[in-house]
């Protein structure tokens, strides 16, 4: 399995669509807590699923139950806890939610998924926190971060 992850946040529909396409994505699981934002344009959830599906020929599917709390993510937010921290608070709360094992359960007939948040690059981001715990359970998984 390849696991790709991708931010929306400074791309265009065309870029993110095209990324999405390149690299031949099956499945895009969505990762964040809320995906129909007002300031989400293309990536509004309903609105990604049909685009992926008309455009990508890709599946959608909301995953909410691995994104952070409502408490964690406004924390880090407002700076009241740092990126250090939002780890030691976020990898606990998916390990009490048994990811990842439940994630390689649930989607192991796919080759090529991806992983769905809004920030535009992985290092601050718990998609990269959330490919790591996969690949720590499976070393033949393969990080790509588009």
């Amino acid at each position: 399995m390849i696991l790709f992850t991708i931010g929306f946040t400074q791309k265009s529909a065309e870029t993110f669509f095209e990324l999405i396409k390149e690299n031949q994505i099956e499945l895009l699981i969505d990762v964040r807590l809320n995906n129909k934002s007002q300031l989400a344009g293309f990536s509004k959830g309903t609105d990604l699923d049909y685009f992926l599906k008309e455009i990508c020929n890709c599946k959608y599917v909301h995953c909410q139950e691995y994104a952070p709390t409502k408490e964690i993510l406004d924390d880090y937010k407002k700076k009241k806890i740092s990126w250090k921290e939002y780890v030691e608070q976020f990898i606990p709360l998916m390990e009490k939610r048994d990811f990842p094992q439940t994630f390689i359960k649930r989607f192991a007939g796919y080759e090529r998924i991806c992983l769905l948040c809004s920030e535009p690059t992985p290092e601050q981001c718990h998609r990269r926190l959330l490919a790591e715990m996969v690949k720590s359970e499976n070393d033949a998984i393969i990080i790509k971060h588009i």
